[in-house]
């Protein structure tokens, strides 16, 4: 599995084998994943008497979340539903039915954080139509839209809204639809050999307490699955970007995009549609986090650095928070990437003729010519409003990001029009619509 070279496999092999003896944990796998590709597996500990393998199953908990947001996303995409849709629209009957579908996504639904039955992560589930009527408006903390508040239950109403819609269960239809076309063979609802038994490691002694699993029923969307190490590397790979079709490119990045933060003082820690975003040091990571009893399990990607790393453990609580960063700094720093090549594309003329210097009133910008037709504008210097826009089939351009994100901007011969506001050639130009002939320059 590894494509990394001796010395870079040793110094991550090393990071692992510290996390493992020092937080005391039965068994614990990694992995890197490199443009789309498995480059390193390390594992340590031991599974039935031998070193965990990229075939040990692990249970997965919330990254499971992650899977069941991609079918949600493929039914907006098919048109079955909007963002914007309260459920009840889709799921009728609920006293909850106002909330929408991107609030219950991004956990900014206000709903608990816990269902109103038994500790559900360690005691047997209860079916959907039984949580369905325990819920009750007392389950809305915060008022809608306010502020992050993570929700198991919210997608517990997510995989009942799949299952509504495709006439099938939540996990037949993520089977059909997502790990089956990714091949994800071994991440299944329930374990099968070869797999880790989840443990309680005791806090004062070197024992261990075997913990329960159950079938969460109504509640399997938020944390039912058991993967590997294989399979979590191919999900990976997908959140950075190698989607087989199972999602479009587009429409993964919005997923990735931040909607709510965990810490927002200095936000670090926040949350997409779906997927938990991270922002250590200078990355950009995207995937989730998992936790159910007994196990601990996280992936994440960096669509940026065409990079992704895991890992899987046995134990419910214990582990150092930075395993992960630190796998990719060892990563960076015995084999950091090159950049790619730079090489010279063909150009149409007529908007080669539009790229240099444009003014917004007073202040200079500079147009530039991306692939694919696609422009940037940004102030000189830096800072302000800068933003990428894209080709229409109308012959304007479509803002992707900043503050002219989904706003038209138009191309005359003498002047751009984004969104109303005029750009020209020099600082006020007198002859441009707006605000043509404001006066002359004068000291």
């Amino acid at each position: 599995m590894s494509q990394v070279g001796h010395a870079t496999a040793r110094a991550l092999l090393r990071r692992l084998a510290v996390e493992q003896a020092e937080c005391r944990v039965p068994s614990l796998a990694a992995a890197i994943v490199r443009d789309g590709r498995p480059a390193w597996f390390g594992g340590r500990g031991r599974v039935d008497g031998a070193p965990p393998t990229p075939a040990t199953q692990y249970r997965i908990g919330s990254i499971t979340k992650s899977m069941v947001a991609v079918v949600v996303m493929r039914l907006r995409d098919e048109g079955a539903l909007r963002l914007s849709d309260p459920l009840e629209a889709h799921l009728p009957g609920t006293p909850l039915g106002h909330l929408t579908i991107a609030q219950l996504l991004s956990h900014t639904a206000g709903l608990t954080a816990e269902p109103p039955t038994a500790w559900w992560e360690r005691t047997p589930g209860v079916p959907v139509a039984d949580l369905l009527e325990r819920l009750g408006a007392g389950e809305l903390k915060h008022r809608p839209g306010r502020r992050f508040h993570y929700s198991n239950v919210g997608f517990a109403l997510l995989g009942e809204l799949v299952a509504r819609l495709r006439g099938t269960t939540w996990l037949k239809a993520l089977q059909s639809e997502v790990l089956d076309p990714l091949g994800m063979d071994d991440t299944t609802a329930r374990p099968r050999a070869p797999h880790a038994t989840g443990y309680a490691v005791h806090p004062y002694a070197d024992v261990v307490l075997a913990e329960p699993e159950h079938d969460a029923e109504a509640m399997g969307p938020a944390g039912q699955l058991w993967s590997t190490p294989h399979d979590l590397a191919r999900w990976a790979a997908f959140l950075g970007g190698d989607t087989a079709g199972v999602l479009c490119g587009d429409t993964l990045a919005e997923m990735r995009e931040p909607v709510g933060v965990d810490d927002g003082d200095s936000w670090s820690v926040g949350f997409g549609l779906g997927l938990q975003l991270y922002r250590p040091g200078g990355r950009r990571l995207a995937g989730h986090s998992g936790s159910m009893p007994g196990f601990l399990a996280t992936v994440w990607a960096d669509p940026a650095d065409g990079v992704g790393v895991l890992f899987m453990a046995n134990t419910t609580s214990g582990m150092n928070g930075s395993l992960l960063t630190d796998l990719l700094d060892i990563l960076e720093e015995y084999e950091p990437r090159l950049p790619d090549e730079w090489q010279p594309v063909a150009a149409d003329p007529g908007l080669l003729a539009l790229t240099g210097l444009w003014h917004w009133g007073p202040k200079p910008y500079t147009l530039r010519l991306l692939p694919e037709r696609a422009l940037s504008l940004e102030p000189v210097g830096g800072g302000g409003r800068a933003s990428r826009f894209v080709p229409q089939a109308d012959g304007t351009w479509l803002g992707l990001d900043g503050y002219y994100a989904g706003e038209t901007l138009r191309v005359a011969p003498d002047h751009l029009d984004l969104n109303t506001f005029i750009f020209t050639r020099t600082p006020y130009d007198p002859q441009a619509p707006v605000p043509g002939g404001a006066g002359d320059w004068h000291a």
